[in-house]
Order: C-alpha cells, then structure tokens, then sequence
C-alpha cells in the first residue's frame, strides 16, 4: 500500500508538469514492456526459484521530463518452499526520475517488492512479511553505474531489519562482434536483532548478444552467503555460484 501511494503521488507530479521541450523526433510520453525468460532467478546473489526456470516481464512509462513509472513480475519459490507461507508471485513497483548530463547520469526512486499470499503461519512465528520497500540513488558515468538502496521497511522477511541497505557497481563493455561484457559487485548489509550475521557479498560477470531479435545472455553470479542464513528446506545453499541462462525482449 505505502509504494502504491508513492506510485500515485509521482502520477500526481506527472500530471502537473509544465510543457518541456524536447528534441526533434522525442516522445513527450514513452511506453516501452520487457519479457524474459532465466534458467533460474538470481536477485543480488541468491535463489528466488530453487534452481527452477523463471518467466518475466514488465512495463516502463517514461515521460520527457525524466520522472518514470514501472511494474515487473517473476514467479519466485522461496517463501512457499519454507512451507510457512503460501506464495509464488513477486511484483516490483517503481517510480522516479532520471536525468543525463552528457556522459553522466542521475537516477533516484522508490521501489516496492510485493509478494501476493497467505502467511499466517509466517507470521505466527514471528516474522514480518517479505514485502519490502527501498528508496534508491544511483549515477552512471559512461559504462559505469553505482547505486545505493536504502530500506524503509524490514527487508525480505528478517524481523528488525528497517534501515539495511544495498550498494551495486557494475559496468558493460562492448567487447567487439555485437557482444556486451557485464560486471558487478555488490553487498548486502541486513540489520537485524538475529544474532546471525547474514550480510554478504555477491558479483557475476556475463556476456549478452542480440540474435534474431531477441538478447541471450550467460552469467556467472556467486556470493559469500552464510549458508546458515540463506540454506533452504532441501539444505541447499541459496547463495552458492551457479551460471544462469537467459533470452530477453524489449518491445
């Protein structure tokens, strides 16, 4: 509900916008969808399907004078595989705004990640909901990009964990052939009461090219995940390296 207002409040600044101007050939008002399909979901490092396939896709509107507005979805496993929690949709919802200065770029939002379900037991045994709210700044400078997240709300499920926080860099190189070379390095820092530490480290190098119209990619993603934080009911370790496979369209 609090990224819901948030999304309607940026429609609200949308629709107050004195007329800009733009460049010949430009959009006022840009609508543009994705559609993807990942041998497994990895976000920052860890498994959100348990090794399983993944189907996604979303929408972006982009109006010229930077502000944006967006909605993405994945089917995910990781709160119902707990069995506490009955649960296969994730749904991010977004809005911000976005400028460049020539080779430099600035992006701030917030960002919402909903899980659609049922958690009573969840919740009966004394964790909060896995939705979670982010606020983020990022910059870009030529290949380069670095972002910060900043959490408003308990993170994906630890108890008293408002206020941890993700930093990303990452950078991709056109490497000659109409093939893209993609690298990141990020850490997530979680706050919590727990006496475990689960903070952690993660990064993925990946090679992607457009080919009959669509974008296959190969990544190598790993972590230094404590296992005691992030070890699944089949005692699998949801942070451990694996190499994902991925074929995407933009339209």
């Amino acid at each position: 509900m609090k990224k819901l207002l948030a999304a309607a409040g940026v429609a609200a600044v949308i629709s107050s916008l004195p007329s800009v101007s733009v460049a010949a050939g430009t959009p006022e008002h840009s609508l543009t969808g994705n559609f993807s399909l990942v041998s497994e979901y990895r976000y920052r490092g860890i498994a959100q399907t348990d090794k399983k396939p993944a189907l996604q896709g979303g929408f972006d509107y982009a109006h010229a004078s930077g502000v944006y507005l967006g909605l993405w979805g994945s089917n995910v496993s990781w709160i119902a595989d707990t069995g506490a929690a009955s649960n296969s949709l994730e749904l991010d919802i977004y809005g911000g705004y976005k400028r460049s200065f020539g080779d430099f770029g600035i992006d701030v939002g917030v960002l919402q990640y909903y899980y659609p379900g049922t958690y009573d037991n969840w919740q009966a045994a004394g964790n909060p909901k896995p939705n979670t709210t982010e606020l983020y700044l990022g910059g870009n400078w030529k290949m380069f990009t670095l972002k910060y997240s900043q959490a408003v709300t308990d993170i994906f499920g630890f108890a008293d964990s408002k206020g941890s926080n993700y930093i990303d860099l990452g950078a991709a190189f056109d490497i000659g052939g109409g093939f893209t070379l993609g690298a990141h390095v990020g850490h997530q820092k979680i706050k919590t009461s727990a006496t475990a530490d689960c903070s952690y480290d993660d990064w993925k190098l990946g090679i992607n090219k457009e080919f009959v119209g669509l974008n296959w990619g190969l990544t190598y993603v790993g972590t230094n995940a404590d296992g005691g934080c992030y070890t699944n009911y089949r005692g699998i370790n949801l942070g451990k390296d694996t190499v994902v496979l991925s074929v995407a369209k933009t339209f």
